[in-house]
């Protein structure tokens, strides 16, 4: 037999061996994410998502243009009468991150590639802090399953679920920053922060940065009481490169974004507030008008229940009911229990709950008991952080003062997204609290703390105290269980819409069964809750006595988390949620659309008159003076609530609304149009110029005036512009070559005049051209462009060509290859510190 040397001893796992974990979870990520999606993978079905829907109608005509030309589209003219593409579908060809996503969803299709990438960003998290794949697996799934995660999907939220789902590279850069090495936690920091901007949904990011702010302060406090203050400030200037860097690949969509923000409805008006009409109250000021909008979705204070019990507070805002519940047994008619108004909180329409799991939620407890002071201390503060966000109007005396003061924040709307930011924190402080649990000793165990070099402290536990920090846990989280329960039988479980329901027909003893089984609903997921405590405490309980071995105990953790997640997540998103075929697919012309399509004409609007600036359908197959976006233009949108509301057909006609889409009043018929023989078409001659003098007076002035005759300027924006009148008999203007970011027309003016277009201006980028010289041009009738013309033949041009794009682009590009560099540089330190840790 061969000796056995040191040597041989501390010879390092082959590669492969110490692989295969990792590649194993990875396997069983995407045998998860494949079976949660199973319809989309193996029935070639789609996800019947609303918001996704919405975007297919308003990117449509960008994308077929960049089919045909091979380029994109900056301008889109099928939403609003015009706003800029890259608010709805543009690619930046300068970010190279789009390739990286790619590789790291291997190939999967969309929303299955969503919960695979939380679960595998999840995963790395954990694993680049040290804990062991098996306990890793656990948080991840707590990460990936959570119930908003499949909530945001359903509703069409991608951008925001990539977005949530890159957040822990980001945390785990940061920690390994702090606690492990500098130079790969920086790299990890900085792809983590560059993958989740590209997602581009700015509020997930926000919410994200105050988590990683409170670190920092957790982080700044440590480092003065151990006198380590440059090695923090040494760490903090790494993460800011990296940051930076992270910023400049996604800057081209970030600098078109903030500089649109200053003319999107997220701005404040120009416009005075309406006077209040006799008898009524005065109208909101802007400033609470702004408030109001933000806090419309407040998560309730009570309602924070359903972090651990999903049923707290009724589940979404329809669920079935079986034929056992207590609305069958009051006689309901079978076919009206598929879809009951169970929700009884104040959000006005809810998808889901927020549910974390409550085996994460018994972990997330532990962990307060058992992880370094430092972690608890910053994911504690974060949860609670993220709660009173979330309440919003439900605790004003906090959040207006964050509404008013904190920087950016009164740009977001639906403050219940806050809850983000728990559903970060609780199963990140879980899992490293089943790791210190599991991580080996019966009989005492050292449990470091790692922190910046010269200041590591050490917790010492006993092993027995170790076990009943566990029981504690145990204890605590089912007291809580317990106590809702108790108290469940003061709620009264009214909803604010059971006074619509008794108004359509439901008796008194229909709407006390409704209440009744809104109940059960809460009570039945208590005791359901209390089961998976149990199994969890149990689980840990038996490890701790030495009859459970750490990778049993946490693969049956594993199977928890998930059954508990994915049992409360298919309430929600499951089988009936998918539909046949892909979204573009379900897109088809009606008869109207049909109709309207006949006309071949260049450009010309279209108002379907059917919930208008609440849908895109409208704009797959036309330019639509509505459409479905969150961030109008705040002109535009002023336009709408002050004329186009009030049916002010001048304003239609200047808009060149040609076609009128009604509705039926025939219940099953088609929709009818109508041709509108006043739309003044692409661009006309004026006979009078207007002036005056502020905003308003100029939103007044389309009140009663004909645009055919007289176009609206206010002075105090345009100078240059002074009251005139003109002859326009026999000076013609026609629109001659259109796309969507660049319009050609030949103009025959007999004598000088004055040109309005149907088009809408926006200073950031339209750029006018007269026989192909660049000319200035103004905005007439609030919202349109207009431009002195004089007499002659000319080529009159509009051009897209807005600075903020070619300018982002290019910064966007270059720090795309740094980013590159920085991933490259993370892969090959790496390696070649294993192999000298190995050799060492």
């Amino acid at each position: 037999m061969a000796a056995v040397t040191s040597a041989s001893l501390s010879k390092p796992a082959p590669l492969w061996q110490r692989a295969l974990p990792h590649v194993l979870a990875v396997l069983f990520f995407v045998v998860l994410a494949c079976a949660y999606f199973a319809p989309i993978v193996w029935e070639g079905k789609s996800l019947a998502q609303h918001d996704i829907s919405q975007f297919q109608g308003g990117a449509h005509e960008a994308q077929e243009y960049a089919k045909a030309t091979g380029k994109e589209a900056l301008w889109n003219n099928s939403m609003f009468s015009g706003m800029p593409a890259y608010l709805i579908s543009l690619h930046f060809s300068g970010d190279l991150t789009p390739y990286l996503q790619k590789i790291m969803t291997v190939g999967l299709p969309p929303v299955v590639a969503n919960l695979f990438l939380a679960l595998l960003c999840g995963y790395v998290l954990l694993v680049a802090l040290g804990v062991r794949p098996l306990v890793a697996t656990v948080g991840a799934v707590a990460l990936g399953f959570s119930s908003y995660n499949l909530a945001i999907l359903l509703a069409g939220h991608n951008t925001k679920s990539y977005a949530l789902a890159y957040a822990p590279l980001v945390l785990g850069g940061l920690l390994v920053t702090f606690r492990r090495n500098k130079w790969l936690g920086a790299a990890l920091f900085t792809f983590g922060l560059a993958m989740n901007l590209r997602a581009n949904h700015i509020q997930i990011t926000y919410y994200l940065l105050l988590l990683v702010a409170i670190f920092g302060v957790v982080e700044l406090v440590a480092a003065v009481r151990a006198g380590q203050l440059p090695a923090f400030a040494q760490r903090v200037a790494l993460l800011a490169v990296g940051g930076a860097l992270a910023l400049g690949v996604s800057f081209g969509r970030l600098y078109t974004t903030y500089e649109y923000s200053k003319y999107s409805n997220r701005s404040p008006s120009e416009l005075k507030a309406l006077p209040a009409a006799p008898g009524q109250a005065a109208a909101p000021s802007q400033a609470q008008q702004d408030r109001d909008y933000a806090f419309a979705y407040s998560y309730g204070i009570g309602e924070s229940m359903t972090l651990l019990v999903p049923n707290f507070y009724g589940g979404s805002s329809s669920m079935p009911l079986g034929t056992d519940s207590n609305l069958a047994k009051a006689g309901l008619p079978t076919e009206y229990l598929a879809q009951m108004p169970t929700y009884w909180g104040d959000q006005s329409y809810v998808a889901g709950p927020v549910y974390l799991g409550v085996v994460m939620g018994f972990l997330f407890i532990l962990g307060l008991f058992v992880v370094d002071k430092r972690t608890r201390y910053w994911l504690l503060a974060g949860t609670i952080l993220s709660l009173l966000l979330a309440w919003g109007k439900n605790f004003e005396t906090f959040n207006n003062l964050i509404f008013d003061y904190l920087p950016g924040y009164r740009s977001f709307r639906a403050v219940s997204m806050g809850l983000v930011i728990a559903q970060l924190a609780v199963p990140l402080l879980g899992a490293l609290a089943l790791s210190k649990v599991l991580q080996g000793g019966v009989k005492s165990e050292k449990l470091k703390v790692p922190g910046l070099p010269g200041s590591t402290t050490e917790e010492t536990f006993n092993s027995q105290l170790l076990t009943n920090k566990v029981l504690y846990a145990g204890a605590v989280t089912t007291g809580i269980l317990i106590l809702a329960w108790v108290l469940s039988f003061g709620f009264d479980f009214a909803s604010p819409v059971d006074a619509s329901l008794t108004k359509s027909g439901f008796t008194p003893q229909l709407l006390g069964a409704l209440r009744a089984d809104r109940a059960d609903l809460l009570r039945n997921d208590i005791w359901r809750g209390l089961f998976f405590v149990g199994a969890a405490l149990g689980v840990l309980y038996f490890h701790r006595k030495g009859k459970l071995g750490a990778a049993p105990a946490a693969a049956v953790m594993v199977a928890l988390v998930l059954i508990d997640l994915w049992g409360a997540d298919k309430r929600y998103l499951n089988a009936d949620s998918f539909q046949r075929g892909t979204i573009a697919e379900s897109f088809e012309p009606t008869p109207a659309d049909q109709q309207i399509l006949q006309d071949k004409d260049l450009s010309y609007r279209v108002l379907n008159t059917g919930n208008p600036f609440n849908e895109a359908q409208t704009s797959y197959f036309h330019k639509s003076i509505g459409g479905y976006h969150g961030a109008k233009l705040r002109r535009y949108q002023d336009l709408i609530e002050r004329q186009i509301a009030q049916n002010n057909q001048q304003v239609l006609n200047m808009l060149n609304t040609r076609y009128i889409v009604f509705a039926s009043q025939q219940q099953g018929q088609p929709a009818q149009v109508q041709r509108n023989p006043e739309a003044l078409g692409n661009a006309w001659f004026v006979s009078e110029v207007k002036t005056v003098q502020n905003p308003d007076e100029e939103m007044a002035a389309l009140d009663k005036f004909t645009p055919a005759i007289t176009a609206v300027v206010d002075a105090s924006k345009f100078p240059e512009v002074k009251p005139a009148t003109y002859d326009p008999q026999g000076s013609t203007i026609a629109l001659t070559n259109y796309s969507p970011d660049a319009l050609t027309y030949r103009c025959n003016a007999l004598r000088p005049g004055f040109v309005v277009f149907s088009e809408v201006y926006y200073a950031a980028g339209w750029q006018a051209f007269l026989d192909g010289k660049p000319v200035p041009h103004v905005r007439a009738n609030f919202v349109l462009r207009a431009m002195p013309m004089p007499a002659g033949a000319h080529t009159v041009e509009f051009k897209f060509e807005p600075k903020a794009y070619t300018i982002g682009n290019g910064v966007s590009l270059a720090s795309s290859i740094g980013l590159l560099l920085v991933v490259a540089g993370a892969v090959v330190y790496g390696v070649r510190r294993k192999e000298a840790l190995a050799t060492a």
